[in-house]
């Protein structure tokens, strides 16, 4: 029965084949043509094509690759360019401060020796009005010591040699000193 099932299937697949026009001569031939019209596009219009895709994904691939390193480039100079801004930020604060620091000692120390200067004149001007009291008493004590030997010419009568004269200035200077 097993050797009868081949032959079988062959009158079927004849019979079959025969309803539907297929000469078993032209498929091969035909088979034969559309292999031979496969390899030739295959390797002249299939080959090249699917090469041309293969460079163009290739391109698209690296263009991607490339696109995803500028955003990383991208962000590390946002980062870096933002630290840098903090810094110079810090570093201005920092300048300012010192500059107000430094303008506060400076304005510290012209005080001071603004003080200094303004103690200095008044201990002058005191030494110029100590001098000028001291001169204006001389100058005090020698009128009144004329006038006094003036008077006492006028009141005995006499007049005065120097040495008595002399004499009623070192008394009169005394008692006005007191």
């Amino acid at each position: 029965m097993l050797s009868t099932m081949p032959i079988i299937a062959a009158s079927k697949v004849d019979e079959i084949a025969g309803k539907f026009g297929l000469a078993w001569g032209k498929f091969f031939a035909q088979v034969i043509i559309f292999w031979i019209v496969f390899m030739v596009l295959k390797k002249f219009a299939f080959g090249p094509i699917l090469a041309m895709l293969e460079q163009r994904r290739q391109r698209i691939a690296d263009g991607e690759a490339k696109l995803e390193k500028i955003a990383r480039d991208l962000a590390e100079a946002e980062k870096n360019a933002k630290n840098l801004l903090d810094k110079a930020n810090d570093d201005a604060a920092r300048l300012i401060k010192e500059a107000g620091d430094s303008a506060k000692s400076l304005a510290e120390k012209r005080q001071q020796e603004a003080i200094h200067e303004a103690n200095q004149i008044i201990a002058k001007a005191r030494e110029a009005a100590q001098l000028e009291h001291e001169q204006l008493m001389s100058q005090l004590k020698r009128e009144f010591g004329r006038m006094v030997a003036d008077a006492t010419s006028r009141v005995t009568g006499k007049v005065l040699n120097s040495d008595d004269q002399s004499r009623i200035n070192q008394e009169t200077a005394a008692q006005v000193s007191l």
